[in-house]
């Protein structure tokens, strides 16, 4: 089933110039970009993009990550789109990420963990109109 999803790629990986190596990894495995931007969140934004954290204790640390540095927003298109994502990423804490996943390969802990992608079609479409107008995808 073709489908769009939401991929950030993170400040930690942003900073270490790996942004291009991410990009091939989606675009190796089928994954079309339909829209992408580099932008710098406001504490604002990002608080609102992770309220859903906001009672947990990480989420004052989230926000702050977050707004530490430029990151690369995407949305992503292709057959499965959300559960291909989300395989290429690797689990969230890149100790117990498989070989070959961008966050075993790219990131440093469960904190700076390189990339963000939807957890589901509805959180997908969700975290898209948050970020993009419907004349940014194409």
């Amino acid at each position: 089933m073709m489908e769009q999803t939401l991929s950030i790629i993170k400040p930690d990986a942003v900073a270490k110039g790996v942004i291009g190596k991410i990009v091939d990894r989606f675009e190796s495995n089928g994954l079309r970009i339909a829209g992408m931007k580099k932008v710098q969140l406001s504490e604002q934004t990002a608080g609102e993009f992770y309220a859903v954290h906001k009672e947990r204790p990480f989420y004052g640390e989230l926000v702050s990550f977050m707004i530490s540095g430029p990151v690369v927003i995407m949305v992503l298109e292709g057959e499965n789109a959300v559960l291909k994502n989300r395989d290429l990423m690797g689990a969230t804490n890149p100790k117990e990420a498989l070989a070959g996943t961008i966050r075993a390969d790219f990131a440093e802990s469960i904190d700076a963990n390189a990339v963000h992608g939807s957890d589901s079609l509805e959180n997908a479409v969700n975290e898209i109109k948050f970020f993009f107008t419907e004349d940014e995808i194409c």
